[in-house]
């Protein structure tokens, strides 16, 4: 086989400083655009702060984790899944207010809309921890581990409060 009588021809240079233009290149784009006012990987442009469980001196019972999420990327995105180190289970909950008094539903996500804040608390959207394995005492914290669809996972340390 003669390799010779290939006319196919690379479009790109064959200057061996190539690569080190194709990288310098993409580093100046990602500067330019980590630099643009409103741009942020949507990892970045989601926060948890203020998470927080009730003590208990209680073993195998259900508690809230209660935080606040803010979303300030360019689209919405969901909470899919928080795992927690003193918890068997987690399940994501919302009240309905129908008809009678108000039911907590298990929901499959929670959704987190762009360029807003929820609250997660008892009374609207919430992560109830199941089947907890050990005493919660207060002023102490630990660290979940919380999932979202867009942002991907966070670690967030959840303070043991004092009062639900």
């Amino acid at each position: 086989m003669n390799r010779t009588a290939c006319s196919f021809r690379h479009p790109l240079p064959a200057s061996p400083r190539w690569p080190l233009l194709a990288l310098g290149l993409a580093a100046g784009l990602g500067l330019e655009l980590a630099l643009t006012p409103g741009f942020a990987a949507a990892g970045d442009a989601l926060q948890v702060t203020n998470a927080s469980v009730p003590a208990s001196d209680e073993i195998g019972i259900n508690l809230p984790l209660l935080m606040t999420i803010k979303n300030d990327a360019a689209e919405a995105d969901a909470l899919l899944r928080v795992r927690c180190p003193f918890a068997n289970f987690s399940e994501k909950h919302t009240v309905d207010r129908g008809e009678g008094a108000p039911a907590k539903r298990e929901i499959k996500s929670i959704p987190i809309p762009q360029g807003k804040t929820i609250e997660l608390k008892p009374d609207g959207y919430h992560v109830m921890l199941l089947q907890t394995r050990q005493k919660l005492v207060p002023g102490e914290a630990f660290t979940c581990t919380i999932v979202f669809q867009k942002a991907g996972t966070k670690e967030t340390e959840v303070q043991i409060s004092r009062t639900p």
